[in-house]
C-alpha cells in the first residue's frame, strides 16, 4: 500500500511537488503522467525516503516514510530514470552485493540472481563488466536489482526505456504479474500507450500538482465525446460523400484516395458523438449507393487526446 496526504516539496523559492494526496492500493498499478519538471521523480523520491518532504505525510508498506525511511527502502523496488550501476562490476556480482544489503541469505541471492538474469536475458552476460553493455541491457540490471528482494511495493521510472521491442513487452508483463502478486507500483512515463496498458489509475501533473486522475477509461470522458469513424471503400463511390453530408449527425465528412500502392484504397471518413445511432443510416446509404465497404473503423478519444488537451487547458 502507497499512500501520501498533502504531499510537498520546495527548493528554496521553487515549489517542485505541491498538496499532492494520493491512494494506490495492494495489487493496482498508478500511472504518473507529465512534462519534464512536473514533479514525476521528485514524488517517487519523496515516497521513498530519498528526499524529505517539506510538507505532508505518506506511508508506503505499513510505515511512516519521514520517521522511519530506512525500513520503507528496505520494502520496496526503484528503478530510476539513470540505472546508476557499479559499471566495472559484473551484473551476479553487483546483484549479488545488493542481494547482501537486502540481507538476503547466500543461497537466495544465488537463486534471485539466476532468476533475474535468466528473465532478462542476461545469462549469456555474467562474465561481462557492465561497463560494456547497451542501455537496454543496464535497464535490464537495474530491473532486476529493483526486484531482488521482492519488494511490496515498486517504483519504476521510465521502466522501459531503452529496450528493444520484445524486451519492452516481456517488462510490461512482468509489471502486471508482479500487480497481481498484490503488489502496489507507481509508474512514471512519457509512453501514454504504456500507461493505458497498465495502470488502474492515471495521474496527470503539472507544475507539481495533480490537475486529473481517475481510471483510463474515465479520463478519455473528459475531452471529447466524439467518434471518429473511417470507412475502407474497395473501389471509389462518388455520391457516398455528398449523402454522408445530408444524414444529421455526421460532422466533416471527407473522402481521400490512396494510389501509392498496388490497388487504389478510397477512405471516407467523418465524426460524429452518437455512432450507434449514426454508424447504421450512413452505411446502409452507402451499400444503397453500391459501395463496396471492406471495413468500418471507430476510433474514440486517446489518453494522447485527453492528455493534450489538460496540459493546454482545453479540457472540457
Amino acid at each position: 500500500m502507497i499512500e501520501a496526504e498533502g504531499l510537498g516539496r520546495r527548493f528554496g523559492d521553487l515549489v517542485a511537488v505541491d498538496d499532492v494526496s494520493l491512494s494506490v492500493p495492494d495489487g493496482t498499478i498508478l500511472a504518473l503522467l507529465g512534462p519534464n519538471g512536473a514533479g514525476k521523480t521528485t514524488i517517487v523520491r519523496l515516497l521513498t525516503g530519498v528526499l524529505a518532504l517539506t510538507s505532508g505525510q505518506a506511508r508506503v508498506a505499513g510505515y511512516d516514510v519521514a520517521r522511519n525511511p530506512a525500513a520503507v527502502r528496505a520494502r520496496i523496488g526503484l528503478v530510476t530514470d539513470v540505472p546508476g550501476l557499479y559499471e566495472q562490476m559484473t551484473a551476479p556480482a553487483y546483484l549479488d552485493f545488493f542481494g547482501s544489503v537486502y540481507g538476503l541469505t547466500t543461497a537466495a541471492r544465488v537463486r534471485r540472481t539466476d532468476e533475474l538474469l535468466t528473465f532478462f536475458d542476461l545469462a549469456s552476460h555474467r562474465k561481462e563488466r557492465m561497463v560494456g553493455f547497451s542501455k537496454g541491457m543496464k535497464q535490464k540490471v537495474a530491473l532486476a536489482r529493483a526486484l531482488l528482494h521482492e519488494p511490496d511495493a515498486l517504483f519504476l521510472d521510465e521502466p522501459t526505456s531503452g529496450l528493444d521491442p520484445l524486451g519492452a513487452r516481456s517488462v510490461r508483463e512482468l509489471i502486471l504479474a508482479l500487480k497481481h502478486a498484490s503488489r502496489s507500483l507507481i509508474l512514471c512515463t512519457h509512453d501514454l500507450d504504456e500507461a493505458e496498458r497498465l495502470a488502474d489509475q492515471v495521474a496527470i501533473l503539472r507544475q507539481g500538482r495533480i490537475i486529473a486522475r481517475d481510471e483510463p477509461g474515465r479520463l478519455r470522458a473528459l475531452g471529447s465525446s466524439e467518434t471518429t469513424v473511417r470507412i475502407a471503400l474497395a473501389r471509389p463511390c462518388p455520391a457516398g460523400l455528398a449523402e454522408l453530408r445530408a444524414l444529421d449527425g455526421v460532422m466533416t465528412p471527407t473522402v481521400e484516395t490512396d494510389t501509392s500502392g498496388n490497388l487504389a484504397t478510397t477512405t471516407l471518413t467523418y465524426r460524429t458523438v452518437q455512432p450507434t445511432e449514426v454508424n447504421p443510416p450512413a452505411i446502409e446509404r452507402l451499400v444503397a449507393l453500391g459501395a463496396r465497404i471492406v471495413s468500418v473503423s471507430c476510433a474514440a478519444q486517446s489518453l494522447e487526446d485527453v492528455y493534450a488537451a489538460v496540459m493546454t487547458g482545453r479540457e472540457n
